[in-house]
């Protein structure tokens, strides 16, 4: 996205999901003033702004000042071959779930068994993280053996310039149920969120309780890049396939 050449009014109807496709630094910007810019990020930045109270001009310097220097090629999320990205979101974002939730299920459970009595919002956390869990790990599966799949051999047939209709129908039938899953699994960690208070740790936690606390932020951090970079970057590219 070239940005300077576009007019203020221009800038405002755009989506946050397109100005994070293009620069994933304004990420920060968006979250510092509680924009979702992945499960969300089909609303246009005015619509945005709206909706949080936030001055546009003054978000509009935010992301200038975030975008000031040139973007390394390694962030430039947008510019990867599809293949590339899918592959990526695999062995990054895939991995790291299926390393981690277990692991935070586990800390939210005992924490939830210790500490519930004086913070019974422990007890809903630990239900909606395995209830998160459990969908994530059904969700890549079916990326990893449907839509992934279908998004290299289009992508090759499209460089080749040989036709691919044959996979189009795989694509049409797994992207609306993808999008539909990322919004309930973001809508399930925002609630996380609220319970816990933005994570902040109680004066009477302890270690395991705040290391808990830490591990949900950080899955809840990957998750916003992950489902970005699906719904934002791979997910339209792949439909215009």
């Amino acid at each position: 996205m070239h940005r300077e050449e576009k007019s203020f009014e221009d800038m405002m109807q755009q989506t946050v999901g397109e100005f994070v496709a293009g620069d994933y630094r304004t990420a920060a910007v968006f979250e510092r003033h509680g924009i979702d810019f992945c499960c969300g990020g089909n609303v246009t930045l005015d619509e945005a702004c709206q909706e949080k109270g936030v001055e546009p001009t003054q978000l509009l310097r935010e992301v200038t000042e975030a975008t000031a220097q040139p973007l390394e090629r390694g962030q430039n999320f947008a510019t990867w071959e599809l293949g590339f990205l899918a592959d990526y979101i695999v062995n990054t974002h895939h991995t790291y779930v299926r390393e981690e939730s277990g692991t935070i299920a586990g800390y939210a459970r005992k924490i939830a068994e210790v500490h519930g009595g004086r913070h019974p919002e422990l007890l809903q956390i630990a239900d909606i993280f395995d209830r998160i869990a459990a969908e994530l790990k059904q969700h890549m599966h079916d990326e990893e053996e449907t839509l992934f799949p279908a998004v290299r051999r289009l992508s090759a047939a499209g460089r080749e310039g040989t036709g691919a209709a044959a996979e189009m129908d795989a694509l049409r039938s797994s992207l609306r149920t993808l999008r539909h899953e990322h919004d309930q699994v973001g809508a399930a960690i925002h609630e996380i969120r609220a319970l816990a208070h933005d994570y902040a740790v109680p004066d009477d936690a302890c270690t395991t309780f705040t290391l808990t606390y830490r591990k949900l932020e950080e899955f809840e951090d990957d998750l916003h890049l992950h489902v970005h970079l699906e719904n934002n970057i791979l997910f339209p590219k792949a439909e215009k396939l």
